[in-house]
């Protein structure tokens, strides 16, 4: 398929694809697709979960994949209209009844002293996204910037059992959240936030987005498999969305996994699901060992993002 084919093909799709396609690809932010985003196809059927008590599965963080934490972060990662009354109803209620003493987010009646470093930064992201009252986030933010490593990353292991090392893992969920903080328009410790920000992308520019800092080899081979959704878990393709998202330059540490991108890609011009982590889910968005619109979505992004950057050199990265 050329170009034009792979968009219509992913115009086909659920509208959330559909409205991040014009969006992102198209360079038409059409506000009546993202209107319909919850009111229609995976939306619809997210909120459909949504028990009387504001909660999706048992409770906030149990069970995994169909609580009520992974299920926002499913509908932020839709890209909805943001003021959705019963998000935000869910995401106020997790705030007002959820909080550890380190000012972050319980993840349940056990967890009362420390937070995880994860789970807040995945909680800043959504809760940012549906416009939840800045001061409300504070707590969040200050108990996420207490937790920076001596290498500019995070580790969710600093409020558990301990961590000398920032893991790619809790380092991108941090990333987005605080990000997403700052789209917001919010000001809270906005310096320290940026050069929290600087400094977590750093980390991950060390690691080339997937190998080693001492050794070169690569540090997991799951951080090679493109898996959406992508729950706590990284891969490469989530950082270069990331990346493209913040806007950020071409970097020639991006390199290794930019070709790994392009090396992934299709005959016909798309990418698959490569891998789905296991665990209940409410419904299945796409088949792994398929074409999916989701990873063909945020390729196609990533590579108009910074093939379009005067600083990228096309010789590296376009070969597949």
């Amino acid at each position: 398929m050329d170009e034009e084919q792979i968009i219509q093909w992913l115009l086909k799709g659920d509208v959330s694809i559909q409205y991040q396609v014009n969006r992102d690809l198209l360079g038409t932010d059409r506000k009546d697709l993202q209107d319909r985003i919850l009111d229609e196809g995976w939306g619809k059927q997210f909120l459909s979960k949504r028990k009387p008590n504001g909660h999706w599965g048992d409770r906030f963080y149990q069970p995994k994949w169909i609580s009520t934490h992974y299920t926002l972060l499913d509908l932020r990662n839709l890209n909805p209209n943001q003021n959705n009354k019963l998000v935000k109803e869910s995401t106020e209620q997790v705030l007002k009844t959820l909080k550890a003493e380190d000012g972050g987010i319980q993840l349940g009646p056990s967890t009362s002293v420390h937070s995880d470093v994860c789970v807040n930064g995945m909680f800043l992201n959504y809760a940012s996204y549906f416009k939840t009252p800045e001061n409300e986030l504070h707590s969040i933010v200050d108990s996420l910037l207490n937790e920076i490593m001596p290498d500019g990353g995070f580790n969710c292991r600093t409020t558990r059992s301990g961590a000398s090392h920032s893991s790619l893992h809790s380092t991108i969920s941090v990333l987005e959240g605080l990000f997403e903080f700052q789209k917001a328009g919010f000001s809270y410790r906005r310096n320290e936030i940026s050069k929290a920000i600087k400094s977590a992308e750093e980390f991950v520019l060390i690691h080339r987005l997937f190998l080693s800092d001492r050794t070169g080899k690569v540090i997991h081979r799951d951080f090679l498999k493109l898996s959406y959704p992508g729950r706590w878990k990284y891969n490469i393709l989530r950082a270069l969305d990331y990346f493209q998202k913040a806007e950020r330059k071409w970097d020639d540490r991006m390199s290794d996994a930019y070709a790994m991108i392009h090396k992934k890609r299709n005959k016909n011009g798309t990418w698959n699901m490569q891998a789905a982590h296991p665990g209940e889910v409410h419904f299945v968005m796409e088949k792994a060992g398929q074409p999916s619109r989701w990873n063909t979505l945020r390729a196609m992004r990533v590579l108009k993002h910074f093939e379009n950057n005067k600083k990228l050199q096309p010789t590296k990265a376009i070969a597949h």
